[in-house]
């Protein structure tokens, strides 16, 4: 089975698309619960990597290594390591409470918008565990689909516009590092004489700095669109506001990371010296987007706008800590990857629990409403408390290690990086006293029903994983450690191989795999 989990994994929501095919329309309740189950039971299947993963190896893991077209070189190749690891278990456990989301806030063409999500789950875990470029390109590009459709179908008054502007927007990016990769592909036949979209023979190709420079900037411009990265986050407010709560929480919880992963996966150890060069320009448009998101969130008079440009300052946060360049920032940065995803998309819950019931987002129109909805006052504490990182909450844990990691590299990133912790706790804290103390002044807040079990089990497990990594992130970090130690090595080797030729040679060593090939 080993071989075979991440096919399983990637592939079981398609399963769940053709048992709902032939389900009737008039049946949605049927349709929410295949989909459901099959979510379910996709990521208890993930949960066998977690816990069959072996933390002391850097080693690719649950490798499945097939010949696809080989005239192209292409394979059908896949393997997870400690980065990847948690992406995956985010994407699974975020689909399941997604979908649990929907059980009322989605009445009309229930078919189409379980068959978008399942879909969109396949392309955001095929992103995560795909070693093939042109494999993982594939998954790239298909994930926009049910995206699309998520937004324009399902979306808010302005859905046409937020989702055009999504797509040409990640069409920009993704057309460049297609370019890429067809001009890495034949950069690796002229090094090697062998025509292969293997990642890992790329890792062992060094390239000269001029061919780095180019192919970096082709692949951290399609990445920085999607993390948003400052000044290229103009789609995600509109597409969060605009697209219903589901759509949010895999937006901000998922598609966000597949570019923070992607400086990972890609630009580090393909171009590290390109990558070591692109650090003031990237800390600097980091910087500006952790402090311009926390402002811009500031004066925001719509909930879910707000929670918005949050990301844009947390996922800054990220950004930084992958150019700090150091083990501790790095795993900071992979860590704040999973707490956003976690904060955020339980952000964007909260505000679609509190829509269904008075179908408004604006910030005046509340008030008072912990007297009238006390547990959901109380689960929104504690989130809100996790986003701005409070000690004993995941948030801390992600933003004290970049923080660190900055100081190592740059005192001033580190000082600057602070402050938007400050701010973050202004903008949210203000928030929430707004929307939850004071007055009931407004007739129609004075019969709000509080949570019921449904909305309870959502959230439950979401708030057990905020306390679980903020007190205790061992095993999360222990399991991702080896893989951080090794990329930064690979870079190393790298740099120093182009130091002694200019012009670009080939390494031998790179990270281990075990390959399995069927025959």
């Amino acid at each position: 089975m080993e071989s075979w989990i991440l096919t399983i994994v990637t592939f079981l929501p398609l399963v769940g698309i053709f048992l709902i095919l032939p389900v009737s329309r008039t049946k949605p309740n049927l349709v929410r619960q295949i989909a459901l189950g099959v979510s379910v039971l996709t990521f208890l299947f993930s949960l066998y990597l977690y816990f069959n993963f072996d933390s002391a190896t850097a080693d690719f893991q649950f490798v499945i290594n097939v010949p696809w077209i080989k005239s192209l070189g292409i394979s059908y190749f896949m393997g997870i390591d400690g980065i990847s690891l948690f992406l995956i278990l985010l994407t699974t456990f975020l689909t399941v409470v997604s979908i649990l989301s929907t059980w009322t806030a989605v009445t009309e063409k229930v078919k189409g918008f379980m068959i978008s999500m399942l879909l969109l789950e396949t392309g955001m875990i095929g992103v995560f565990v795909a070693l093939d470029l042109f494999l993982f390109y594939v998954f790239w590009e298909a994930m926009l689909i049910p995206m699309y459709f998520l937004i324009g179908i399902w979306g808010g008054p302005r859905r046409i516009y937020a989702t055009i502007k999504f797509v040409l927007f990640t069409l920009f990016g993704s057309l460049l590092m297609l370019v890429a990769i067809i001009v890495l592909y034949f950069l690796q036949h002229s090094y090697t004489g062998v025509y292969t979209f293997n990642l890992l023979e790329m890792y062992k190709v060094v390239l000269p700095y001029g061919a780095q420079f180019w192919l970096f900037y082709a692949f951290a411009l399609a990445f920085a669109i999607k993390v948003p990265l400052f000044p290229f986050h103009t789609w995600l407010p509109d597409a969060h506001v605009e697209a219903p709560t589901a759509g949010s929480v895999i937006l901000a919880g998922v598609l966000l990371k597949m570019g923070t992963y992607g400086f990972l996966r890609f630009c580090l150890p393909l171009f590290p010296d390109a990558y070591q060069s692109a650090i003031p320009l990237i800390s600097i448009l980091a910087l500006i987007g952790i402090i311009y998101g926390a402002m811009v969130a500031m004066v925001q008079k719509d909930v879910k706008s707000l929670v918005a440009y949050s990301s844009v300052s947390h996922l800054g946060f990220v950004m930084l800590g992958l150019f700090a360049l150091n083990v501790q920032s790095v795993q900071g940065g992979i860590l704040q990857m999973i707490n956003h995803g976690i904060s955020t998309g339980a952000l964007f819950l909260l505000v679609g629990m509190i829509y269904e019931r008075r179908h408004t987002r604006l910030i005046e129109d509340f008030g008072g409403v912990a007297k009238v909805m006390p547990i959901f006052a109380a689960f929104f504490m504690i989130v809100t408390l996790s986003s701005i990182g409070l000690p004993g909450t995941n948030g801390f844990i992600g933003e004290f290690l970049i923080i660190l990691g900055a100081f190592k590299s740059n005192v001033v990133y580190a000082i600057l990086a602070a402050l938007g912790v400050i701010l973050a706790a202004i903008y949210m804290l203000w928030m929430y006293q707004r929307v939850f103390f004071g007055k009931v002044d407004k007739p129609a807040n004075e019969k709000l029903l509080d949570l019921n079990l449904r909305e309870k089990l959502i959230l439950v497990p979401l708030v057990i994983l905020i306390f679980w990594i903020g007190l205790y992130p061992k095993p999360y970090l222990s399991k991702m450690e080896k893989s951080v130690t090794s990329l930064f090595e690979l870079a190393g080797q790298k740099s120093q191989a182009l130091e002694n030729n200019p012009a670009g040679t080939l390494i031998s060593k790179t990270l281990n795999v075990k390959q399995y090939s069927l025959k």
